[in-house]
């Protein structure tokens, strides 16, 4: 499966550093790319291993906000 969410606050390589390393820890991510510009976080997974509600929380989980 493949998302996109787009989450607040995505200002300085140490945001990017910290939410790539949430959801990496998810068993079942594929990639992860992440824009500054638009807060825009492109996910690929394996819906079988992981949903998109948990990768949510982890993002959440560490501070930011997903909307």
């Amino acid at each position: 499966m493949k998302t996109v969410l787009r989450v607040c606050d995505i200002r300085s390589v140490k945001d990017v550093v910290n939410i790539k390393k949430a959801i990496s820890d998810n068993e079942g991510i594929i990639a992860c790319q992440i824009e500054t510009q638009n807060g825009e976080v492109e996910i690929v997974y394996d819906n079988y291993l992981v949903d998109v509600d948990k990768i949510i929380q982890s993002i959440e989980n560490i501070g930011y906000i997903v909307i």
